[in-house]
């Protein structure tokens, strides 16, 4: 069986509303979640986090702190993954309908206030608390 893949993703809140990705190519399912993707031994989690986020929305960002850890493991098949979420602000670029991510992967990327992300299927459940959330 394969180690658990790590993945780093980014809670980036832009004028009051979260940015979340359908990262589903050509929108076969309608969840979303928070952008990012994997990450590739050599480099440092943000600076993965970094290249995620720019393959996927066209955006550059500064990372902040960590503030979740996740796991997800389907005991019937050999997916586990880990995703490390970060804070993020962005220090650059703006979404673009035109924008296309090299991997095919994100196809549809918004940003949602907390009404509307309450409105979608979305993963993990603590989305909402997290990006909108006191703590």
């Amino acid at each position: 069986m394969p180690p658990p893949r790590l993945a780093v993703r980014a809670l980036i809140l832009h004028q009051g509303r979260l940015l979340i990705v359908n990262a589903w190519p050509d929108g076969k399912s309608d969840l979303w979640c928070a952008p990012g993707g994997g990450a590739e031994r050599g480099a440092s989690l943000p600076d993965n986090l970094k290249r995620e986020i720019h393959e996927e929305c066209g955006l550059e960002i500064a990372v902040g702190a960590p503030c979740l850890v996740n796991e997800f493991h389907d005991p019937n098949s050999s997916f586990h993954q880990v995703d490390i979420y970060f804070h993020a602000t962005i220090t650059g670029g703006q979404l673009d309908p035109a924008w296309r991510d090299p991997e095919g992967v994100v196809t549809t990327r918004r940003f949602v206030t907390e009404d509307e992300l309450r409105t979608l299927r979305f993963k993990p459940d603590s989305l909402p608390e997290l990006a909108f959330g006191e703590g």
